[in-house]
């Protein structure tokens, strides 16, 4: 971070106790755990409500937070309906606390501009939310935090909600919740746990209500004050998005395969893996691959863990994954193994990433396989901007997952059309470089200078194991020295490391 730039942050209002990144395990948690509100509701009490009169109820009013998951994706309309109504009621400066925002949150936009919402916190942010951003529209700079992260900030007491609405596909009369069931099934909802367990109040947005108790439930009627029934809460379409996919690309496919090798020969498949591995096409390419391996030597993953798609759950359901721990679905088949199939477990986002809790499931990761934007000569890593410091990602459960695999593999493309992607610096960085052992693109391998016990391993092998400066190099030959981006002096963004430090920031766009 360059020097100086955490004077600049602490004279922002409201970050004025933040602190600098300075390493992955360097900052430890202290004191308690958030309060938790206690609810009550008496025999026969009637939770369900139109909209407009929850937001009666609960008392909203100016600056308070309300809070949203991202389950749905591109196909969720539950976060416009909720601010609608806000503003038809002509309550302002409201902060708007996501754990992520999609394309389909460019709706949100005229809320933006009449100071409806004036504050975000979030995971990822793009499109025409993310310009607005950069044209540093908002009263104060976005968070951009981690799955894990945000998880640790709520049940911390840093961010506090003070209403939660979470949309729900499948919802009872009593207030139990899952988003297996229904017409608008999400899958697993793990980023809306930490909300319904701390918010002062909860409110279920559905459009599956039923009469009956729900035979599987992701979230309890003791943690849901009110429900809301409406038409549609979004088009579960919009949940796969383009980059969940196998992918059919030469130069992906040579990258996926080169992640299997990794893996077989440093020694990390072996009976009882522990693994992760993201949605895109590289990664769901490379699971393939490494599936044809556990064939060959007869061997079975322990557990599959992060964000679930068809194909691994294909693998979990032919036993190649013996059990799989699940705070996200990609598509139709993840979201229909989460209801049936037994060896398939809902967990929060807490529970998958928080690095202060007794154990996240990160930490049993024995490789994760994870995409990036960018990645720099000192390996770190950027997947919240591109390369020239716009808004188009999401931290999301990057470097949590980075930071607790005893081998984490980031793989890309060295170019992308005639841009590299290997740089001197990253535009922005999210993963910082001490997290991350292996870079793999399709002209070579570059194993970090920390892991060589990793590159002995490799360089014993045909793979074209090469040191990142000679990848570097082969980068700029082909490519040519990037561009220096133009970018302008005002923070509109902090990026906030999964402990809460600050890893970096996002500026303003000219």
């Amino acid at each position: 971070m360059e020097k100086g730039l955490m004077e600049k942050i602490n004279k922002i209002a409201g970050f004025e106790n933040k602190i600098a990144y300075q390493r992955p395990f360097t900052v430890k948690p202290e004191g308690k755990m958030a309060k938790r509100p206690l609810k009550y509701a008496g025999p026969g009490q009637n939770k369900i409500m139109k909209l407009d009169k929850v937001l009666d109820a609960v008392e909203l009013k100016e600056g308070m937070t309300i809070s949203f998951h991202h389950a749905l994706r591109n196909g969720d309309l539950v976060m416009q309906k909720v601010i609608a109504a806000i503003a038809a009621k002509g309550i302002k400066n409201i902060t708007l606390s996501a754990s992520s925002l999609s394309l389909v949150q460019d709706a949100l936009l005229p809320y933006l501009e009449d100071k409806t919402i004036t504050a975000i916190d979030t995971s990822g942010a793009r499109g025409k939310l993310g310009t607005f951003i950069q044209k540093n529209k908002l009263d104060k700079p976005v968070v951009f935090r981690t799955h894990g992260g945000r998880a640790r900030a709520i049940e911390s007491g840093e961010l506090h909600i003070d209403v939660a609405f979470i949309a729900a596909p499948a919802c009872d009369i009593y207030g139990n919740i899952n988003g297996v069931q229904g017409r608008s099934a999400c899958g697993s909802l793990g980023y809306a746990m930490p909300d319904a367990e701390y918010a002062e109040h909860v409110v279920a947005v559905t459009d599956g209500l039923v009469t009956e108790p729900l035979d599987y439930i992701s979230i309890p009627q003791t943690q849901v004050d009110y429900i809301v029934e409406i038409e549609s809460i979004g088009d579960p379409a919009g949940i796969a998005t383009g980059s969940i996919r196998v992918s059919k690309n030469p130069a992906e496919l040579v990258i996926s395969k080169y992640v299997a090798d990794v893996i077989k020969y440093a020694g990390i498949l072996r009976e009882g893996v522990i693994f992760q591995f993201g949605s895109g096409g590289i990664a769901i390419s490379a699971a393939g691959f490494i599936q044809k391996e556990m064939q060959l030597a007869n061997i079975k993953a322990a557990a599959g863990i992060g964000g679930a798609s068809g194909f691994l759950t294909e693998m979990l359901a032919e036993g190649y994954i013996k059990t799989f721990f699940d705070p996200q679905d990609f598509d139709a088949k993840a979201i229909a193994s989460l209801y049936v199939n037994n060896r398939h477990h809902e967990i929060s986002a807490s529970a998958y990433a928080n690095p202060f809790s007794a154990n996240p499931y990160v930490n049993l990761l024995d490789v994760a396989v994870l995409s990036a934007t960018e990645v720099d000569i000192n390996f770190n890593v950027n997947v919240l901007t591109d390369s020239y410091g716009k808004l188009i990602g999401a931290p999301g459960g990057h470097p949590d997952a980075a930071a607790g695999a005893k081998v984490t593999i980031v793989a890309l493309p060295l170019l992308r059309g005639r841009l590299p992607m290997l740089l001197e610096n990253v535009q922005t960085v999210v993963t910082p470089g001490e997290t991350v052992d292996v870079l793999v693109t399709d002209y070579g391998i570059a194993v970090n200078p920390r892991r060589m016990d990793l590159d002995t391993a490799l360089r014993k092998t045909s793979l074209p194991v090469v040191t990142v400066e000679e990848l570097y190099q082969k980068a700029r030959r082909l490519a040519g020295s990037a561009e220096k981006t133009v970018i302008g002096e005002k923070i509109c963004g902090l990026v906030e490391y999964r402990d809460g430090t600050i890893i970096d920031v996002v500026y303003d766009l000219p």
